[in-house]
């Protein structure tokens, strides 16, 4: 394969890109996921444990999402900068990113420490779980640059043709991660303080290893000191294409944050807890499709950047086809083995019990969150930051969040909390889909027909 993406068969750059993508973010995802299957088994913990883990979340993705702000709002104009050929400003772009990230964990972590006894009550924390929650995310914080530049970073490795290096940026961490859980959690009884340190050392490790590369001579752009001055002009482009992921993200932690109130409720510590296992099997669940459409962001954005609108086009299709299928298999599974899902993450009986019918309800009609993953990631792909940035708000803050307050008052229960995700998967993702297609994807493919553009495709 060959780091000039308007090369070979587009589904095979796309492939190629997306695999090792996906193994990468499935590492990634170990650190948080093994955590919460190490505590949920913790002895004489029951279900208080994952209930504490569960507060924590909406922090954990408030930070993704300022991750994302930048990470994935600078890797597309890299990719851009690269294919039109301008690698001077492409470097520019990598070396303001790796500032924005920096400062901006070094704020999240001293808001997010010094303020997280009233924000995790605010979140809904009883006195039986704040003490998880509290003795997790004190230790944890302390990796709040780590995890950013880790992170935000690695999408500039693969966006230089470099996959499996950045394949290996997460799977180092993840594998010191799976080592050091069970030695902090019970060797050394730290429980879930334990958990939240080994996280933090495998963050470290992580974070080491992007920089290494991306300064190193093996990167064909690199962090360099004369960029590492914050350019507003730059910035706000950035920002810009970010703005899409950041609020996706930020929404997210929105969602969280009146799914756990609502969920207290009416159902209580039992439900929060339940919903950290949902979270858990859809990040898994979800981690493939992401990583396609992740793995073809740099692929369409280097063609589109080289004018070759035939092939972005073959790559839009490409990617929402394997996505629907994927998504298809994906519901079939949680259809046939909800009990093992959930298995996985505690042994508590009352969760089990209550919690296959919320996992069933959760993830109904999972597919059409193909629709939405497909038609944001050409969006972002392509600089088109207000479409990307009005869906992400479409489907979270204006349709899931309002139901997940709705629904539950209307008789519901609890039902209605896991009813809202399924209604606002259909809507939000056909309507995003709709619009990139008539929008965007009809404009290219009639780009790609006029003769000048004929002749240089062939």
């Amino acid at each position: 394969m060959t780091n000039d993406f308007s090369r070979g068969k587009v589904w095979q750059n796309i492939i190629y890109q997306s695999i090792p993508l996906i193994l990468a973010q499935l590492v990634q995802l170990l650190y948080n996921v093994v955590d919460r299957i190490y505590i949920g088994h913790l002895p004489g913990a029951d279900s208080m444990a994952l209930t504490g883990i569960g507060l924590v979340f909406p922090l954990t993705i408030l930070i993704a999402a300022f991750t994302s702000l930048f990470g994935t709002g600078g890797t597309p104009l890299f990719s851009i900068a690269r294919g039109a050929g301008e690698e001077q400003r492409a470097e520019k772009i990598l070396g303001n990113t790796f500032a924005l990230l920096f400062g901006c964990s070094l704020v999240m972590f001293l808001f997010c420490f010094f303020f997280r006894r009233p924000v995790l009550y605010l979140f809904g924390a009883s006195d039986a779980s704040y003490g998880y929650a509290d003795a997790y995310l004190r230790i944890y914080l302390f990796g709040t640059t780590f995890t950013m530049l880790a992170t935000g970073l690695n999408g500039f490795i693969n966006a230089q043709g470099f996959p499996r290096m950045g394949m290996l940026t997460t799977l180092i961490g993840a594998v010191l991660n799976l080592v050091l859980d069970p030695v902090f959690i019970f060797l050394l009884d730290m429980g879930v303080g334990g958990a939240a340190l080994a996280t933090v050392l495998s963050q470290m490790v992580s974070c080491v290893w992007v920089l290494r590369f991306l300064t190193g001579k093996r990167a064909l752009l690199r962090i360099k000191t004369e960029h590492l001055r914050v350019d507003w002009k730059l910035t706000r482009e950035i920002m810009g294409l970010g703005m899409s992921g950041f609020i996706m993200q930020g929404t997210n932690c929105l969602v969280q944050i009146v799914c756990i109130s609502t969920l207290n409720t009416y159902g209580g510590d039992l439900y929060v807890g339940i919903m950290t296992v949902i979270n858990s099997v859809r990040e898994i669940l979800s981690l493939p499709v992401s990583g396609l459409t992740s793995g073809s962001q740099p692929v369409l954005g280097y063609n589109y950047g080289a004018k070759r609108y035939d092939r972005v086009c073959q790559g839009i299709r490409f990617t929402a086809l394997l996505g629907i299928l994927y998504t298809l298999f994906a519901w079939f599974i949680v259809i046939q083995c909800p009990h093992f899902l959930l298995s996985v993450f505690t042994e508590d009986a009352a969760m089990l019990e209550a919690g296959m019918g919320a996992l069933q309800l959760y993830f109904f009609g999972f597919f059409f969150m193909a629709f939405q993953f497909s038609g944001q990631s050409a969006f972002t792909a392509l600089g088109c930051s207000k479409r990307a940035v009005f869906f992400s708000l479409l489907r979270k803050a204006v349709i899931v969040t309002p139901l997940t307050l709705i629904l539950p008052r209307l008789g519901m229960g609890v039902d209605g909390v896991f009813w809202a995700e399924p209604v606002s998967n259909c809507i939000g993702g056909l309507a995003c889909f709709i619009t990139m297609y008539i929008t965007l994807y009809r404009k290219l493919k009639a780009e790609a027909m006029c003769p000048q553009n004929r002749e240089k495709s062939s």
